[in-house]
């Protein structure tokens, strides 16, 4: 029998290592076929699995009380496993390298806990060779066993879009590859049991990780196009989103804008793969520049925003200004990498204190990784500029009336609008009277 069946009739289990925004939805969608463990050494976010809690509200409170999944941080847990799937964060250091302790700290984990016939699969997102040179030498020191012959490897670039509702674990093709002909074959089953529209197999592991890489690359250049042509249009005072509109009538327009970009995948996978090419040799020229342009435009908001208060004839170092948001995205409760932070900080370059409020993320975790005191957004008065940084649903809502509720008693023409995200129409943001400011 193989791997694949042996799962099928529960004579071994499949365990998720990571139980963040990508590893807890997989886990519970292996929980519908097969028997999972899940493991993760935050004992706090295991507790709250365990209760039936979803922090990450990927799949909600109803789909974790409904799982059957092995919450654990009891690593001697996965020995009872023999397909683990890595689905931990790879972010980078300060000085934007590779910071590879996460997939590092998984890999001695499941290497002291892995035993004979095993698959492991990364979904980890490295750079071209991380899990064949780095984390295989880890698994085979820490279990004694050897790659090839006693244990296989694969990997499995994860591709779930945190806070996106459409773009699901289901309907996602998921890439998959494995270290031989024999392994992909394995790798590939096994992950066609969850996923609906199919998988695609890669000719090799470097490639698998090669397209991870590339497919986010891709997208931060894109958005760094845009972003470059705001802050040229910004000086010509012409608004970005309207040419945008009148570029999207061609059949072959490509529809990105403006924005920040931040998360755990576009604002950080291109510097993996600038990191690896100068290991090479090699000076990247459009991928490094495009993420250079991206990591500057939280500071270029701050400094639109303050030179619109400075209009509006307001004492900017005594002004009041409200920041909408500080996750990295829409709907979505998870705050890692935000560029908020970066409107934050060129606030504070000023001398301004700015209030941030989001409905979404955790005010602990706001704290702790940003020093922000989140407050309640519907308790804003008093305000002399408001930020809209993100495009949550309940910013979308917000009336006329509410919004000016939230200004000082002044005359509209200095009140300031900044809006990053395009919540707002040109039409309506003229017929406020305020000072306003689009990206």
């Amino acid at each position: 029998m193989s791997l694949y069946d042996d799962l099928l009739s529960g004579k071994t289990k499949l365990a998720l290592v990571g139980l963040g925004y990508v590893g807890m939805p997989i886990a519970v969608a292996f929980d519908k076929k097969v028997k999972v463990v899940g493991f993760d050494l935050n004992k706090h976010k295991i507790g709250l699995y365990q209760s039936g809690i979803d922090p990450t509200q990927e799949v909600g409170d109803e789909a974790i009380k409904a799982s059957t999944v092995e919450f654990t941080s009891d690593e001697a847990k996965l020995r009872e496993a023999k397909f683990h799937i890595v689905a931990v964060p790879t972010p980078v250091n300060q000085d934007k390298t590779p910071d590879l302790s996460p997939v590092e700290g998984a890999s001695t984990i499941v290497g002291r806990n892995l035993t004979k016939g095993s698959i492991v699969v990364y979904e980890s997102t490295v750079y071209p060779g991380v899990t064949e040179d780095i984390c295989v030498p880890i698994l085979e020191k820490e279990s004694g066993l050897k790659c090839g012959v006693d244990f296989k490897i694969g990997y499995s670039p994860e591709r779930i879009n945190p806070g996106d509702k459409k773009h699901r674990l289901p309907n996602i093709r998921k890439i998959v590859s494995g270290m031989d002909a024999e392994t992909l074959e394995e790798v590939a089953r096994v992950y066609n049991l969850v996923i609906e529209v199919g998988v695609y197999k890669a000719g090799s592991i470097k490639v698998a990780e090669a397209a991870k890489v590339v497919e986010n690359s891709q997208r931060d250049i894109n958005i760094a196009f845009m972003n470059e042509l705001a802050m040229v249009f910004d000086r010509m005072g012409i608004d970005t989103n309207e040419v945008v509109d009148a570029m999207n009538t061609k059949w072959n327009a490509l529809g990105f804008r403006p924005g920040l970009v931040g998360g755990h995948c576009i604002g950080v996978d291109p510097y993996y793969f600038v990191y690896e090419a100068e290991k090479l040799g090699y000076h990247s020229q459009i991928v490094l520049a495009g993420r250079q342009v991206n990591d500057g435009m939280g500071a270029f908001v701050a400094d639109a925003a303050v030179k619109e208060m400075v209009k509006a004839g307001q004492t900017v170092r005594n002004s009041k200004v409200v920041i909408f948001g500080l996750t990295f995205k829409e709907d979505c409760p998870d705050i890692r990498n935000s560029k908020v932070k970066d409107i934050i900080e060129g606030l504070q370059a000023y001398d301004i204190k700015p209030v941030v409020c989001d409905p979404w993320a955790d005010a602990v975790e706001a704290k702790k990784e940003y020093g922000v005191d989140l407050v309640d957004c519907k308790s804003i008065k008093e305000a002399d500029c408001l930020i809209f940084a993100v495009g949550h649903k309940q910013f979308k809502a917000l009336t006329p009336a509410e919004i000016e509720g939230m200004y000082k008693q002044i005359p509209a023409e200095q009140k300031v609008l900044v809006d990053v995200k395009n919540l707002f129409t040109l039409e309506t943001l003229r017929g406020t009277g305020y000072r306003w400011w689009k990206l």
